[in-house]
């Protein structure tokens, strides 16, 4: 199993005849710097007879540079209201594409620093990046892991540019592991072959791994997740594991982040079943523990001091059958609320909760803890904020502190974008039992599309089933508490996941203080 990135090289020179052509990403030629100037003619020439140069990716011979090779990719303006650092990953994965198209194996990247984004070359190369995985699949079978053999990336001083590859690197490992989970087929990456992905990735790294898979701890420890658990658990390749992750950085621990992700190897829907042709792409439900473990590998190449960061995968297949949990049903749940069942196809925050409330457990006694549910969770995130968006909503302690603002302004910086949402009193009453039977209503029976407030209430869900609630900013001890839907921002398909939201995550919380 090959989990190494995309092979990597920087140069200042863009004449470097170690490449085969040259990936231009840029607003447009008649700024380009003085060291590029060799590029600004070729692409003048070629304006004067194609008005469209800045509206398509381009192709042009030009004797003398690298492989005789020229590919324009433009980023259009960058400056308007809502223009942001996406032009540029954007117009980076185009330009690649195009490239490869054009027969490149080793295309040199130049996308020259932007005044009004300081992350613009490093967005560029991430964005390349992205165009340039091979799904897991591909690689257990070809004779090489990369679509090139290299990829450049110009720079105009070298040591900027061995740290910016060390970044990119560092950050790509992450999304690489997050594709690999979330995007490989459903028995390719159920719950048993998850566990061993993790294992083998984190041996001898600093990441501690621990799988749990003895179904009787999980109806003790984890009711919620095992009723969910109870029809996939009798087929042994489709039985449940809960992987827990923790890295500790060196030095006085500063922050404590406690992240559970939602991990569902394939959604049926359950008694609840997707009918109608909607179940194709549910392999895609585990993109949040795909994004939990992302994360943890990009602290194990960074390894950033006085973090501390706990975390665990709830991989579950949500079968079909038998024996699989209905509606009606009454489950206990860790924190000792009777949750009522009202649709099974809400089974993502009934795997999480009781680890969620495992980890409110142990926060208490953890240094400035902030708690994360990661989740592709609902598709009134996607009709409520359209594709391509995280949500991210704060209990009252986490919005006390900002959370959702800085987590919306980390993504801003690297391209990996966040709408706030809030979570309001209707939220919890909607979750408040309906009868003396139970505490907590899991869910309606409508699709959270038809659902008023269908994205925010699940939080409330969450925070109630976990027994948060009991540590709100009335309490003696406030816990920080924070869920991001990624349903829209996850990637498309049929395509390849994006890794949201790990560059976010990463600027928050990681690269802040390099």
């Amino acid at each position: 199993m090959s989990v190494r990135v995309q092979p990597l090289e920087c140069t200042t020179d863009c004449k470097d005849q170690n490449f085969d052509g040259i990936v231009l990403v840029a607003e447009g030629f008649d700024k380009l710097p003085k060291e590029l100037d060799c590029l600004k003619g070729p692409l003048e020439d070629y304006s004067s007879v194609d008005c469209g140069l800045g509206e398509e990716v381009v192709v042009l011979k030009v004797p003398g540079l690298p492989g005789n090779r020229l590919v324009f990719a433009a980023t259009g303006p960058v400056n308007r209201d809502y223009d942001d650092i996406r032009r540029f990953s954007d117009a980076a994965s185009n330009g690649i594409k195009r490239a490869l198209k054009a027969g490149l194996q080793r295309p040199l990247l130049v996308c020259p620093p932007h005044s009004s984004y300081e992350k613009s070359t490093l967005v560029g190369l991430l964005g390349a990046l992205q165009a340039l995985y091979l799904p897991l699949e591909l690689r257990e079978v070809k004779t090489s892991p990369h679509k090139v053999a290299v990829l450049g990336v110009w720079v105009n001083e070298r040591e900027r540019g061995n740290k910016l590859v060390e970044m990119a690197t560092a950050l790509e490992s992450g999304r690489l592991v997050c594709r690999d989970i979330g995007g490989s087929d459903p028995e390719r990456m159920a719950a048993p072959r998850v566990a061993e992905y993790v294992e083998t990735l984190f041996r001898n790294s600093p990441v501690e791994v621990q799988v749990l898979q003895d179904a009787s701890v999980f109806e003790k420890e984890y009711p919620c997740l095992a009723a969910v658990n109870r029809c996939a658990s009798a087929v042994p390749r489709h039985q449940a594991r809960v992987i827990k992750l923790q890295y500790c950085g060196e030095g006085r621990v500063k922050q404590t982040l406690m992240l559970v992700g939602k991990g569902i190897t394939y959604d049926t829907g359950g008694a609840d079943i997707k009918a109608g042709g909607v179940m194709a792409g549910m392999h895609r439900d585990k993109c949040g523990a795909a994004a939990v473990a992302g994360f943890f590998e990009v602290l194990a190449k960074l390894k950033p001091r006085h973090l501390k960061v706990v975390g665990a995968m709830a991989m579950v297949r949500n079968s079909v059958g038998s024996d699989c949990y209905v509606a009606d049903e009454l489950v206990v749940s860790r924190a000792g609320r009777r949750v009522r069942v009202g649709n099974t196809d809400a089974e993502g925050r009934m795997v999480m909760v009781d680890l969620l409330c495992e980890m409110k457990e142990k926060a208490v006694k953890e240094e400035c803890p902030q708690l994360f549910t990661i989740a592709t969770l609902t598709g009134h995130a996607i009709r409520a904020m359209g594709p391509n968006y995280s949500i991210i909503m704060d209990n009252g302690a986490a919005h006390r502190a900002g959370t959702a603002q800085q987590m919306q302004k980390a993504g801003d910086e690297l391209g990996d974008v966040f709408e706030v949402s809030r979570i309001r009193r209707e939220d919890y009453e909607f979750h408040r039992g309906k009868s003396e039977y139970e505490e907590i209503l899991q869910a309606n029976n409508l699709p959270s599309t038809a659902t008023p407030r269908g994205h925010q209430t699940p939080s409330a869900f969450l925070i109630m089933a976990s027994g948060l609630d009991k540590h709100g900013v009335d309490s003696d001890r406030p816990l920080p508490y924070s869920h991001i839907d990624i349903a829209g921002s996850s990637g498309p398909f049929p395509g390849v996941p994006t890794g949201a939201p790990i560059l976010a995550m990463a600027s928050s919380y990681i690269l802040q203080d390099d």
